[in-house]
């Protein structure tokens, strides 16, 4: 029991020392919340590390049994292989389809 108390304290003593990373010393260039209303949103942010983000949505079919939000956004970030992925998406009644050239496509 106390060479596994005196492990723990190691590792926590070795995590509590680690050098920051890139990622957790990300700031933020730019957040922007165009609307957020009864319509709908608009929001985009971008930070320092390359990523990227942003999204939009309304209600649509308003009042109706049909009644959903309607979302298109995209995000962009830098993959630990160096390889910057983007995404672009919709949401809406017909489900979440996204697209991305990692990513496969359907028959």
């Amino acid at each position: 029991m106390l060479m596994q108390v005196i492990a723990l304290f190691a590792l926590v003593a070795v995590a509590v020392g680690a050098p920051p990373t890139p990622e957790s010393q990300a700031r933020v260039l730019k957040n922007e919340v165009d609307n957020i209303g009864v319509d709908g949103y608009n929001f985009s942010y971008e930070t320092s590390n390359g990523i990227s983000a942003g999204e939009q949505g309304q209600v649509v079919n308003a009042g109706s049994e049909n009644e959903a939000i309607a979302v298109r956004g995209q995000f962009k970030y830098t993959g630990a292989d160096g390889i910057v992925y983007s995404v672009s998406y919709i949401a809406d009644e017909n489900g979440f389809q996204a697209e991305g050239a990692h990513l496969p496509v359907a028959p």
